[in-house]
Parts: structure tokens; C-alpha cells; sequence
């Protein structure tokens, strides 16, 4: 990535330009309306900072500890499916730029590169995020394989009981494989460096990685096909619930994350059900729109949880002055999706950990400025919400 490339923005506008519009907006876009993508963003903005002085912060620490693991910034990059169109290293460059900026990458189960491959490509244990499928033990097979190679959290998504209808998807004809078809060939012919990468990649989704609707592979390359909507159905399971949790527990005999929650009574069953951390999110405006901000909801279920598991957020974090404003209302850190995406699209690899070190700056610089020497000693009294035409207290 360039040096000039100074900020997420700035990479987004780079991937915009790197990539065919179909994958940027596969990348970028939001379900519906795209109101929720919007409230993610407008919450923090109705956040602001009552910056405290001479407070002696000359030293500071933006590590903090997640699930007993120490991270160098409170960082992940969020599972997202697919990743590869996005970049030829996909999956791997994330895992890669996370180690390489001290943090853990979360692998989707809807992962566009073998996981032995993503797991095989960094020493660091990762994350494993599972959606729950119709069949029982194509979940616990994936378990074990998450077990084996080593993978030392289980992120299992519960938000996503049929797929959200992403308009911009539909309206472009997004297939998994992307097809160049004739309406995009002079979108992909602009963009070169992107369609070398897309066709001499490796494939997308392995032999053995079978996630697909109908329980059919999914191969890279210009040739096949098939809609998007069609295979991110196969991956969702209506007929899930709480219960379901005690085998995946059992099976997985580790920490035990649940994403998805959006709601102060769905954390409280999620600590009754032996989870040991929740990520609140409403998966990036990409399922349900018409849903709160996750920064909106995150006090009613850190009040909910009550230090009995540790919360997460995601969904909106473009800044790291917006991690400081999530970990001031309780939460342990933040995942980010769509700006390692950009990252990797406007730079592989070196993309996705210069994001990182950027949002790692920008945390950094946040806690000096508001006059708080690390992530541990933020809480809301350094907030004020927008009331109307004035401030009060978070």
C-alpha cells in the first residue's frame, strides 16, 4: 500500500478504484436500504470526547488481554466470507497482517482459501469462527478440523438464520466464482492487476472444503459459477437454537465466543450457556437492516453480562478513536471487517497490517489526547452523547 494511503478512508477509495464494482460493492455494501450500515457509522459520530488534562501520560498501553490472549492493540480482523475476491492473498493476508501487527485474525467458515492453508500460514494461534449447518455433523467435523489445526477460539456466528437480501449483490449478478460476464468484462479489463491476480490465484475454495449450497465445491478461475445468494444460503440454518450450544461446547472444550448479539436478554442466556465472550453485532448491515448501531446496544449487554463473560463489538469501527469510544462504554475490543478488506485490496498483505498499525497509531494518540494512560482505565465519564443541540453524559 502507499505511504500516502494514510487512513481507512483513504484505503477505501483506493479499493474502490482496485477492484470491479460488483466486488466493491460486495465488499462494502449493506443489506436493503442500507440504514443499519449507516446508523453503525452516524452512532459514533453521536459520540464525543470530554478529554481529561494533566493527567501524566507520557507512558502509555494500548495492549489489552482477550480470552487470556495478549494482543498488541485491541484490534481483530472480523470473519469475512470470501475474501479472496477482494485480494489474492485473502484469508492469509489477514492472518498474516494480524501476527504481523501483534493481533488475531478471525477465520470465516465461509473462508475462500483451504483453512489448513490459512492455518499453516502463521505460527500465532487464530481464531474459528462456525456457522452452525443443517447438518449436525458437518458442524462437528468442522470442529475438530478447527481443534487440529490448532485454532484456539471458537466464534460461532448465530445472526444469520437465512441470508440478508444485499440489493447491490443481486443488482450486479455477483456468482461465486466471480464470472466475467459481458456486462462486467470492461470492469474487470480496467482494472488488470486485479484480474491477473483473480485468474492465476489459487482457487477459490478447496476440494476438501466443501461449504457450498448442494454440498458442491466451489473452484477459482473465469469459468463456472454460481449466484451468491445461492451459496451464502447453504451456509444458514433457521433451525438452531440455545440447546444447540451445549454439543458445540462439549465438541469444542475451549473459549466459546457467540456473535450476533444484540440485545442485553440474548446476552444474558448467551453467559447462561457457558459462552465466554460475545461479540455484539449486527453483522455489518449485511443480514437485517432496520437494527440499532452495535455502539448503541453495547452498554445494555455489557450491564447484561456483568463481567461474567468479556464483550466485543463490531460493526462501524473505521477509527481508532472509535475503539477508544467502544472500550470506554465496556467493551474488551473491536473487530473490523470491511477496513482490512480495503487494506487488502489497495495492498495485500503490507495492506491489511498497515491498516492495523494505523488504527494501533490512532488508539494510541486517542489516549493521550483524552488524558487516559491505557485501554484498562477508559470508561464513559471520557464521553458525552449528542442530545439534541447539546452534550451529555454517555
Amino acid at each position: 500500500m502507499s505511504r500516502r494511503v494514510v487512513g481507512p478512508a483513504e484505503a477505501r477509495s483506493v479499493a474502490r478504484r482496485m477492484l470491479p464494482k460488483p466486488v466493491f460493492d460486495y465488499v462494502d455494501g449493506g443489506a436493503d436500504d442500507e440504514f443499519t450500515v449507516a446508523e453503525n457509522r452516524r452512532a459514533f459520530e453521536d459520540l464525543a470526547f470530554a478529554p481529561r488534562v494533566l493527567t501524566r501520560v507520557g507512558e502509555r498501553e494500548i495492549a489489552v488481554e482477550v480470552l487470556g490472549q495478549r494482543i498488541a492493540l485491541p484490534v481483530l480482523t472480523a470473519p469475512t466470507g470470501l475474501s479472496r475476491v477482494a485480494g489474492r492473498g485473502g484469508e492469509v493476508a489477514a492472518a498474516r497482517g494480524a501476527v504481523a501487527a501483534g493481533t488475531i485474525s478471525i477465520l470465516s467458515g465461509a473462508t475462500s482459501l483451504p483453512i489448513e492453508r490459512v492455518a499453516a500460514s502463521v505460527e500465532e494461534p487464530q481464531w474459528f469462527q462456525l456457522y452452525l449447518y443443517r447438518d449436525r455433523q458437518r458442524s462437528l467435523d468442522r470442529i475438530a478440523l478447527a481443534k487440529r489445526l490448532g485454532f484456539r477460539v471458537l466464534v460461532v456466528t448465530v445472526d444469520a438464520p437465512v441470508s440478508g437480501n444485499r440489493e447491490r449483490d443481486v443488482r450486479n449478478g455477483l456468482s461465486v466464482p466471480v464470472r466475467v460476464r459481458p456486462r462486467t468484462a470492461l470492469e474487470a479489463i480496467l482494472r488488470p492487476r486485479w484480474l491477473a491476480d483473480y485468474l492465476t490465484g489459487p482457487p477459490l475454495i478447496s476440494h476438501h472444503d466443501q461449504d457450498a449450497a448442494a454440498g458442491r465445491p466451489l473452484r477459482g478461475g473465469a469459468a463456472g459459477g454460481e449466484r451468491l445468494t445461492s451459496f451464502v444460503q447453504g451456509l444458514f440454518n433457521s433451525d438452531i437454537g440455545w440447546d444447540d450450544l451445549g454439543w458445540v461446547r462439549e465438541a469444542w472444550g475451549g473459549p466459546l465466543v457467540l456473535k450476533g448479539v444484540m440485545c442485553g436478554e440474548d446476552a444474558a442466556l448467551a453467559v447462561a450457556a457457558g459462552c465466554d465472550g460475545i461479540v455484539v453485532s449486527n453483522h455489518g448491515g449485511r443480514q437485517l437492516d432496520g437494527v440499532p448501531a452495535t455502539i448503541d446496544m453495547l452498554p445494555e449487554v455489557v450491564e447484561a453480562v456483568g463481567g461474567r463473560a468479556e464483550v466485543l463489538l463490531d460493526g462501524g469501527v473505521r477509527r481508532g478513536s472509535d475503539v477508544v469510544k467502544a472500550l470506554a462504554l465496556g467493551a474488551r475490543a473491536c473487530l473490523i471487517g470491511r477496513p482490512w478488506l480495503w487494506g487488502l485490496a489497495a495492498g495485500g498483505e503490507a495492506g491489511v497490517a498497515r491498516v492495523l498499525r494505523t488504527f494501533a497509531e490512532e488508539i494510541d494518540r486517542t489516549l493521550a489526547l483524552v488524558g487516559v494512560r491505557d485501554c484498562a482505565s477508559l470508561d464513559a465519564s471520557v464521553l458525552r452523547r449528542r442530545r439534541g443541540s447539546g452534550w451529555e453524559r454517555a
